[in-house]
């Protein structure tokens, strides 16, 4: 199985192809379009791999976003004992959802690339299974 390291948003992350993960969020990024990620640090799989100095020249992820949103709320308390002081706060931090696509070597060849997506709806997936 192939895989990338890429970087993004200040953090690396290993990717494999059709990989479903949550990165910071891409500035100026519209849901459902493709995204190429140009930093990658090495690639292989279980046989060789390709480290970078520090990128790989040449090689590229191609991912889809998914969505734009919102983790769950984290609270921030912060109390001083016996000085009537306290401060509560909250954080929602940002991130996109991506689908990993494709990998592509220095040289431009595909080393993977995830599976199609079909999408039915759950009453043709009912009536699928009742014909059986």
């Amino acid at each position: 199985m192939s895989y990338a390291v890429i970087k993004s948003g200040g953090k690396q992350y290993k990717v494999k192809s059709g990989e479903i993960l949550k990165i910071e969020k891409l500035p100026n990024s519209r849901p459902e379009t493709k995204i190429e990620f140009n930093e990658i640090l090495a690639y292989g799989d279980d046989k060789s791999i390709e480290i970078g100095t520090p990128n790989v020249e040449g090689a590229k992820v191609e991912a889809n976003l998914i969505k734009n949103s919102k983790n769950r709320t984290i609270l921030i308390f912060k109390k001083r004992r016996r000085q009537n002081s306290r401060r509560k706060n909250g954080h929602r931090q940002e991130y996109s959802m991506i689908r990993i696509n494709k990998i592509f070597s220095k040289d431009g060849k595909v080393l993977s690339e995830a599976e199609k997506i079909s999408k039915t709806s759950k009453k043709e997936e009912v009536k699928e299974a009742v014909s059986k």
